[in-house]
């Protein structure tokens, strides 16, 4: 296992994208979607920012004090460019989002990503 305190934070926001995105996929296949069209749209409104920060609203109260200041941590770091079609706020939620699920896989808690994923969107 990588000691997480030497990833920075982006590249724990790089991982945990990821991360993100493959819950999404396994979820979106399972539910029978097999056009790679149909599967792209359905995977936006849970990638957006503004769905992540939505996300982060029923997760926050489940966190433990560790994984919020991860979340924390993500949320905190400077932005120098956010989407066009994403308010600041939501860049940054998105971001701490991001940060967590990178920790999360990093720690090897397979089980808690999956937890936090089905609080979040299911």
């Amino acid at each position: 296992m990588t000691d997480l305190r030497e990833i920075s934070t982006p590249a724990l926001a790089y991982l945990g994208d990821c991360v993100i995105e493959l819950c999404v996929r396994e979820h979106l296949v399972s539910q029978g979607l097999s056009k790679s069209g149909h599967l792209n749209e359905a995977a936006l409104s849970f990638v957006r920012a503004s769905a992540q920060a939505e996300a982060m609203k029923k997760l926050l109260p489940l966190l433990t004090e560790e994984e919020e200041g991860y979340f924390k941590r993500g949320r905190n770091i400077g932005h120098t460019n956010t989407p066009k079609h994403a308010t600041v706020s939501d860049y940054r939620t998105a971001t701490g989002m991001e940060v967590l699920f990178g920790y999360l896989h990093v720690a090897g808690k397979q089980e808690r990503i999956d937890e936090l994923f089905r609080a979040a969107y299911l």
